[in-house]
């Protein structure tokens, strides 16, 4: 065999299979297109996004709360509450690389109160997609599993009581909001959210 004819025999089929993959080959038979795997695992409005979104999609998780005044019996003790809890929380589009949601509660018409959880810090263990975050108990540290005390409320005096302090003005009319994120690793912040609570 000839140099010239091992040669040919060599390239040639190289040179074919460039030109069918360029081109665009027939699919093979039972194999599924990529587009479609992507129709099949992104279903709309559900599962984790492809790519940390600007804003969460917030919603109160029960009747009781309606962003109006809070429910009875859901303030602090101080003020004649009863087992009051965190609001459940609905909380959507969670991007890739979530590993939890940290929900910073405030106070917006009492300043020392008003910024950073100075009602309360929690954290929820979470992965991308949506979650309902569950209703938890307030002045107390003792949270079900999943769920931990990352900052304690700023109150002080005899409002001062551990974990999340659950609206405390006295009926005084002032406003409650939650600012919600989503946390990947390291603490970072890929995307967050405000929803108003109520108020007291």
């Amino acid at each position: 065999m000839t140099i010239t004819t091992r040669y040919r025999r060599q390239v040639l089929p190289l040179a074919l299979f460039c030109i069918l993959t360029v081109a665009g080959c027939e699919e093979l038979p039972g194999e599924t297109p990529p587009a479609a795997v992507a129709d099949m695992t992104a279903a709309p409005g559900a599962g984790p996004s492809a790519a940390a979104p600007s804003g969460l999609s917030l919603a109160l998780g029960h009747p009781a709360w309606t962003g109006g005044a809070v429910p009875d019996g859901q303030q602090c003790t101080k003020f004649g509450g009863v087992f009051p809890r965190t609001p459940a929380l609905m909380v959507r589009g969670l991007p890739l690389g979530t590993t939890q949601v940290v929900v910073e509660f405030n106070d917006a018409d009492y300043a020392p109160l008003s910024s950073d959880g100075g009602h309360g810090k929690l954290a929820f263990e979470a992965g991308p997609g949506d979650i309902l975050l569950p209703a938890v108990p307030g002045e107390t540290t003792r949270l079900p599993p999943g769920v931990k005390v990352v900052a304690g409320n700023r109150a002080t005096g005899d409002f001062a009581k551990p974990g999340y302090l659950p609206p405390c003005s006295g009926g005084a009319g002032h406003r409650y909001f939650a600012v919600v994120k989503a946390v990947g690793p390291h603490g970072k912040t890929l995307a967050e959210g405000e929803i108003t609570i109520g108020t007291y």
